[in-house]
């Protein structure tokens, strides 16, 4: 169960990392005007992307297989794991939600300012320390 758990952790830092970053580029973008530089941060958007959906996979299988496969999480006194795993499907829409938004950026559809999403950057970030704090402290 360790090395389950260990690679659980590995991957979601990982996914984390990606879902921390392609907002980021995404100011980026929403203040580029030049061609050859949007050009270049929409391909690092892409490839990012393909790269967390590779990492959320993994992920998010090694959670199933802890709570379902060893019982974490289970039983009498365990609401903390139903609001994780909230958590987990918000995050999930919060990744569709960044491909969505790539997409607009490739066909130059997209009306939303750099304010916009620096703030939408901070949604994985409240998520996370949401996630955390129910993991560790199981609060209910």
């Amino acid at each position: 169960m360790l090395w389950v758990k260990a690679f659980h952790i590995l991957f979601i830092t990982s996914w984390f990392a990606g879902l921390f970053y392609l907002p980021r580029i995404f100011v980026n973008l929403a203040m580029e005007n030049d061609g050859p530089s949007k050009e270049r941060l929409l391909l690092m958007a892409r490839k990012l992307y393909r790269f967390m959906t590779v990492l959320a996979v993994p992920a998010l299988v090694l959670g199933l297989w802890l709570w379902l496969g060893y019982g974490i999480g289970k039983g009498p006194g365990n609401g903390w794991m139903h609001a994780k795993l909230a958590c987990v499907i918000l995050l999930v829409g919060y990744h569709h939600a960044c491909g969505s938004l790539l997409k607009k950026f490739e066909r130059a559809a997209n009306q939303r300012s750099h304010v916009w999403f620096r703030w939408f950057n901070e949604v994985p970030v409240i998520l996370l320390l949401i996630v955390l704090i129910l993991v560790v402290v199981k609060p209910f």
